[in-house]
This record gives C-alpha cells, sequence and structure tokens, in this order.
C-alpha cells in the first residue's frame, strides 16, 4: 500500500546509476568542453552582447555601482546585478571576451548542479544525471548563452528560491521497516535548518530582482500562491516567515533601485528612471508600447513549437513526461478522495501491535510536491509571455523545470521499459522521431559539403550571405535566415563534425534502448548533443566577422600603432550604436552617433546632461574633412545613405562582411 501511495521515493530503483562523483565528474568534463572552452571566441557580438558589456565596462572604469552608462549615456532599462558580476570578472581578468562571458558560463555550471542536486532529492540519481545532462547538452541553453543576456542568472536564482521554497515546506518521511512491510512516519525538521532555507528563499528571490526586476517576483509569488492553495500549505504561512523575510528582501533589493530612482530624474518628458523602469520596462513592455518601439514578437505558433527546438534532443521524452503527470496525477487525486491517515492507538493493548505512538504523515512526497511546484512555474511563464511581447529566450526560466519533468520521465521509462506497453511505445516513438531527424540532418550537411567541395574557403562569411533583413534583425534568430549555398564553404568542419554525430549517435541510442542498456543510450544522446554543440559553436566562431565588429576596432589600433593615423582621432558609428557596439568595447573608448538617438540611446538621450556625442547628417557633413581626422563605422544597413550623404567625399579603410570603415583623409604615410 505505501508503495501505491508513495510511488517516487518507495518505488524499487531504477537500474544504477553512477556514483555521485563520477555524475558530478561527467558533468562538469561536459560544462569545461562546451561552456568554459567556448569563452575565449568569437569575440563579443555586436548589438546586447556588446552593449552590454560596454555597461559593465563603464561600471568597471568609474566605480559607478547605481548609474548603467553605455557609450557615456544612461542606460536605465536593465537591473543591475549582471553588470556589478561583469564589472567585478573586468577587474579580475581585464577588458576581454572571456571575462565578459564568465559570469555566464558559471551561471550555467551553477545551474546543473542545483538542478542536479535538487533532482538527486526529489527523483533519486538517475534522474539527477539526467537533469544535468540536459542543462547541459540543451540547444537553447547553449544558443541563448552565447550572448550576454541575464536569463541564467534569473533562471538559477529563480529556481534555487523555488527550491528553498520546497524544503522550508516538507515534511521529511523517515521510511521504517517492518515485519509487516513498510511505515512512514513524518520526521520533525530543525527549526534552524528550516530557517536557513527560508531566508535563503527570500535572498534568492531579491537577487532575481536585482537580475531581472518584476518579472521575477511575478513569477515567484505567481507560482508559490497557486501551490500553496493546493496543497493546504497557505496554513503554514508563518513558516515562510513573511515579515523578516520580506524586510531581508528590501533590504538587498530596494537601496539600488532606491539610488538609481534619486541619481536619474529630468528625462524625457520630465521622468526618470521610476518611471522608465518600472512603468515603460516593465507593464508597457508587456502590453506592447514601451516607448521607443524596437522590438518584435513571435507568432504564437512559433513561440511553442521552437520550444521542441530550444530543448532538442531532451523535448522528443515530453510525451513521457506528460504520460507520467497524468499517471501521478490520477494517484494523488485517488489518494486525496481515500484521505489515507496512519495512527497507532494510545492503550495497552495496541503498544505491542504497533512502535509509533499517534504518528501522523500526509501522503505527499517531496518528488509530487516538485513535480506540482515546477508544473505550475513552468506554466506560468510559458502562458505569461504568449501573451507580453517576446523574445525567443524568455522563456529560458523554465528551462530547468522541464527538463527536470523530463528527466524523471525518462527515468521511470527505463524502468518500466519492459513492463509497461505506452511507455516502450513512446520511447520507441522518441527514439525514432530522433534518428529520422539525425539522418535527415546528416545527409543535408553532406549534401552541402559534396557540393560544396570544390567551392574555395572564404573565411569572411558575412560577404557570401543573403541579407534578407527577416524581421528588420529584431529577432535573436533572425540572421539564420541568411545562409546561401556559397557560405556552407566556410562551415566545412563544423559540418562534417555534425553529420558524423548525427549519422552514428541516434542510431547507437536506439539500438543501446533495445538491448535495455538505458544509461548508455541516454548517454549516446548527451553525447550527440554535446558533440553538435562543438560543431555549432565552431560555426559561430566562423560567423564571429559578420556578427562583431572587433576586426575593424583592431583594424583602426594597427593604424594607430602603425602610424598611418594619429591617436587623435573620432571615431564615429553611423546609425544606432547596436550595430557596431563591439568598437567602442574593443576600443576602450565612447564614440560619437550619427543619427544614434534610438533603441538603447534613446531614453538616455533626453536628459540634460548628456555628452555632447550625438550627430546628425547635416553635423557630419559639416565636421567632415575638418579638424581631428574622423573614421566613420558604417553598418551595411546603412551604406546606401552613407554613399548618397558623403559620396565620393570618403577613403574606405578596411570593409568586412558588409560592414566598412571610411576616413575623410588620406592616410599618414611618413
Amino acid at each position: 500500500m505505501i508503495n501505491q501511495i508513495l510511488p517516487e521515493r518507495l518505488a524499487p530503483l531504477p537500474t544504477a546509476a553512477p556514483s555521485r562523483r563520477t555524475a558530478l565528474a561527467l558533468l562538469g568534463g561536459l560544462w569545461l568542453i562546451i561552456f568554459f572552452s567556448s569563452l575565449f571566441n568569437p569575440p563579443l557580438l555586436d548589438d546586447a552582447d556588446a552593449t552590454h558589456a560596454n555597461a559593465a565596462r563603464h561600471m568597471a572604469l568609474t566605480g559607478d555601482l547605481v548609474t548603467l552608462h553605455v557609450n557615456g549615456i544612461r542606460y536605465l532599462e536593465k537591473a543591475p546585478l549582471p553588470y556589478w558580476l561583469d564589472a567585478l570578472s573586468f577587474r579580475i581578468f581585464g577588458f576581454n571576451t572571456f571575462a565578459a562571458h564568465l559570469p555566464q558560463a558559471i551561471g550555467v555550471l551553477l545551474l546543473a548542479l542545483l538542478g542536479y542536486h535538487w533532482a538527486d532529492k526529489a527523483f533519486r540519481a538517475r534522474t539527477a544525471l539526467y537533469t544535468g545532462l540536459a542543462i547541459l547538452t540543451s540547444i537553447g541553453v547553449f544558443l541563448f548563452t552565447r550572448i550576454y543576456i541575464p536569463e541564467v542568472l534569473l533562471s538559477l536564482f529563480l529556481c534555487t528560491a523555488l527550491y528553498c521554497l520546497l524544503n522550508a515546506l516538507d515534511h521529511p518521511i523517515t521510511v521504517i521497516s517492518t515485519q509487516g512491510g513498510c511505515l512512514a512516519a513524518a520526521a520533525k525538521r530543525p527549526a534552524s535548518q528550516t530557517a536557513i532555507h527560508t531566508y535563503a528563499m527570500w535572498i534568492a528571490l531579491a537577487l532575481a530582482v536585482l537580475t531581472k526586476g518584476l518579472v521575477a517576483p511575478v513569477f515567484f509569488f505567481g507560482s508559490a500562491i497557486v501551490y500553496l492553495i493546493l496543497t493546504g500549505d497557505y496554513r503554514r504561512w508563518r513558516t515562510l516567515r513573511p515579515f523578516s523575510g520580506l524586510l531581508l528582501f528590501l533590504a538587498i533589493a530596494a537601496p539600488w533601485h532606491i539610488l538609481a530612482g534619486l541619481r536619474n530624474t529630468g528625462g524625457l518628458d520630465g521622468h526618470g528612471f521610476f518611471w522608465f523602469y518600472f512603468v515603460n520596462e516593465h507593464f508597457l513592455r508587456f502590453l506592447g508600447k514601451r516607448i521607443p518601439m524596437d522590438y518584435n514578437k513571435l507568432p504564437g505558433y512559433l513561440f511553442w513549437s521552437l520550444h521542441l527546438v530550444w530543448l532538442f534532443p531532451w523535448s522528443l521524452f515530453l510525451p513521457c513526461a506528460f504520460i507520467k503527470g497524468w499517471k501521478v496525477f490520477q494517484q494523488r487525486r485517488s489518494a486525496s478522495r481515500h484521505a489515507l491517515k496512519f495512527q497507532s492507538l494510545d492503550d495497552a493493548g495496541d503498544e505491542g501491535r504497533s512502535p509509533f505512538r499517534y504518528v501522523r504523515y500526509s501522503v505527499d512526497t517531496f518528488a509530487t510536491r516538485t513535480t506540482l511546484l515546477l508544473t505550475i512555474y513552468t506554466a506560468l511563464i510559458l502562458v505569461f509571455f504568449s501573451i507580453s511581447t517576446n523574445q525567443e529566450y524568455y522563456t529560458f526560466p523554465a528551462y530547468l523545470p522541464i527538463l527536470m519533468l523530463i528527466a524523471a520521465a525518462l527515468s521511470r521509462a527505463e524502468r518500466l521499459y519492459s513492463e509497461d506497453k505506452t511507455t516502450h511505445l513512446w520511447m520507441t516513438i522518441a527514439h525514432a522521431t530522433l534518428t529520422i531527424v539525425g539522418l535527415a540532418v546528416a545527409i543535408t550537411l553532406s549534401v552541402g559539403l559534396w557540393n560544396s567541395r570544390r567551392l574555395p574557403f572564404v573565411p569572411d562569411i558575412g560577404d557570401l550571405l543573403a541579407h534578407r533583413g527577416v524581421g528588420d534583425y529584431t529577432l535573436s534568430m533572425s540572421h539564420l535566415f541568411d545562409l546561401t549555398g556559397p557560405s556552407f564553404a566556410a562551415l566545412r568542419l563544423p559540418a562534417a563534425l555534425a553529420t558524423l554525430a548525427f549519422a552514428i549517435g541516434p542510431t547507437a541510442a536506439w539500438l543501446l534502448r533495445i538491448r535495455r542498456r538505458h544509461l548508455a543510450s541516454t548517454l549516446a544522446i548527451a553525447l550527440t548533443s554535446a558533440t553538435f554543440l562543438i560543431a555549432a559553436h565552431i560555426a559561430l566562431v566562423r560567423f564571429g566577422p559578420m556578427l562583431s565588429s572587433q576586426d575593424l576596432a583592431e583594424k583602426i589600433q594597427e593604424l594607430e600603432d602603425d602610424h598611418l593615423i594619429s591617436r587623435e582621432n573620432q571615431v564615429i558609428l553611423y546609425g544606432d550604436q547596436s550595430y557596431g557596439s563591439s568598437i567602442p568595447f574593443y576600443l576602450n573608448e565612447d564614440v560619437l552617433l550619427v543619427d544614434g538617438r534610438s533603441t538603447s540611446m534613446f531614453f538616455g538621450s533626453t536628459f540634460p546632461d548628456i555628452p555632447p556625442i550625438f550627430l546628425t547628417r547635416d553635423d557630419l557633413l559639416h565636421v567632415w574633412g575638418t579638424g581631428e581626422r574622423k573614421i566613420l563605422f558604417v553598418p551595411l544597413e546603412e551604406r546606401d545613405r552613407v554613399d548618397h550623404l558623403l559620396g565620393s567625399h570618403k577613403i574606405l579603410i578596411e570593409e568586412t562582411s558588409g560592414k566598412a570603415l571610411f576616413t575623410d583623409r588620406p592616410l599618414d604615410h611618413n
């Protein structure tokens, strides 16, 4: 009977999992190969990646931990914690790509370790290993940590807060064997241990607010309130120490917000930080009325279906997770109807039959509590961003919960593979799909390799792209639509590596599954994905000249070192600073902007004390060819305008991937 009530923790264990030391070594090795090794290249990418790095660079140089600045202009739309971490990294390791992305990589490692520890407590060692593997080898986790955005840190802090919430409310179950079977007794948790988890929850939530803003408490409290109502734990609200905990939360989260509000007043229409950060960046963004309108939204069908890609290859086992969830739901509903309780009788005649006195315990387990909370949390995030404006990576905080539930379902499916026909069927479908997808990818890449076998290798892949401008490049994956046939010649190495991985890995995993070698089969899937991610990183490096302007910054430095231009020059970016945001980072100096009062520069440019960095087209014509040498960066999107504006009164210094550097006078050949 107990096994029916407590299915996850008292059911027979699945086949053996590696020891904790071996599992952690495996996860650490994967992290080193996939994430740490990719910290050194490609260089910082233009747009959000280098923009955020510039904000942290200013912070590291000035020591101003309150007001973010990009190119000398207030940058008030982001919470500060990611930039604090980046500034610290810059102070330790210098201003380079490694230092800029190190906090994110550490965040991925900590997220994987959190997932491992949480799943180990809830679902045991096999699920813990699978959770860590899934986090480290999912396409979305890898893809959305190539640029410096706060989602991985937000996910880490929010999931930590949820884990601490469960531990603070948990009723530890002690399993005791007797001659008649086994009984479970509720063990009293030490008050100090509960307090640690409770205050850790409030601290993690405060850090989440400092990472991403008000969306953090929306997700946490929304999930927690529904969970407390469904479980009846709202009666134990005092356990969560709402008064002292809230004071601790405010002591951590409030000071920066207050200081930022006091130091940044008098912007657009008299608005300051409070209006822009809380109203514009939170409420108006959610409603799609944010100022300026520099973002896009995924169509509904893409928003939902792309999660199969972001969580690939583990998303193939989602049906197993749904089946497991439905069965657990039925078990919980049946248990709640019967309201099973066990109690010893306090009389002499019964003492000989029972070793307990007035012992009661709930049918709930940490596993089912985890499943319920993660399901609520995931649903809230997905529904929230399906309504709000969104980018592909906004639902990143839901990845760990989804992957843990998939890992738990996969572990259970392995245990029941030979017994449950439904589980066997869906496992077969998952492996068949993975094998078909793998062979299709391998064949497609093989055709590309064959067709490009005689094409020359072109290091600057950007010159070979179509530049279709899908979604006006406001979606983070827009550039994927620019790939052309000739550009494939620059991707031979990663394409060959991915071809081998998909041609061998999925088939090997399926054969191992058929032979009931479940651990080896799942490891083969993880290895296939890891190999593909390594190939994807190599491909991203090949895209470096197109996605980053570091080489143009290095060209300016090279000309200065060779005394072909004076170090007393003015670097100008034409258009929005995001087009070439890596240039000021690698030059370690602010630049002038022509028609640059847009996107992230807009609100900061409305303050009265801004530096004189903004030029109009007429201003550019007026200063071009006078005073100090001018070096003009022109993105591909603005080439026609600049050609029409300056005509032949410009000298080309360097051109790469459609981006160009012009100067207003001949080089100094002394």
